[in-house]
């Protein structure tokens, strides 16, 4: 049975581009922290708009910060923002662009204290998956709430619980697909 046979989360449904990230990327967990970064930073820049709007401009996103390579965006000055600011090809808001290059400064500085992202963002559920019900999607958890005021808490912006809910069901730290679903981890 293809994909294209199996039932999907709604959201997912009658859109290709949405469709292709649901069955290959959405919930499926992410352990690597630059990725668990780049995933933040593009729900942070989703804010206001759909997320299908971020999806149509991540290959422009990526080449705009250098491949989300911390080390490189932490580096980003005056130049680098008037050119991001000119740049059509990606969301273009001055105050997620200076949270992002603010985010890599911290990632970077967690990583010099030997603090590892992908154990931060894991250590809130031990490590393991989180199983939504299936049937309802809430906006925010006590997790999403415990990491945002974390994130928060260190300098990050554009990470209230609502987004890093969010951020969460994207990168695999809790598994909200819909009962049904072929992804849903406890349907396979």
């Amino acid at each position: 049975m293809s994909h294209t046979d199996q039932h999907r989360c709604a959201w997912a449904q009658g859109d290709a581009l949405m469709a292709r990230y649901h069955d290959e990327e959405w919930g499926v967990p992410q352990r690597d922290g630059r990725m668990l970064w780049e995933m933040l930073m593009l729900e942070g820049f989703q804010a206001g708009l759909s997320w299908r709007t971020v999806l149509t401009k991540r290959e422009a996103f990526r080449k705009a910060f250098a491949s989300f390579e911390p080390a490189k965006v932490a580096r980003f000055g005056d130049r680098q923002i008037e050119r991001l600011l000119a740049d059509p090809g990606i969301i273009r808001s001055r105050a997620k662009i200076d949270a992002t290059i603010a985010a890599a400064r911290i990632y970077c500085d967690m990583q010099e204290r030997g603090e590892d992202f992908a154990d931060f963002c894991w250590a809130f559920t031990g490590g393991k998956v989180l199983a939504g019900d299936g049937r309802s999607v809430p906006a925010s958890t006590p997790q999403s709430e415990a990491i945002s005021k974390e994130l928060r808490r260190r300098g990050f912006k554009f990470v209230g619980p609502v987004i890093v809910y969010a951020w969460m069901q994207a990168v695999g730290i809790v598994d909200d697909h819909a009962l049904g679903c072929f992804r849903r981890r406890d349907a396979r």
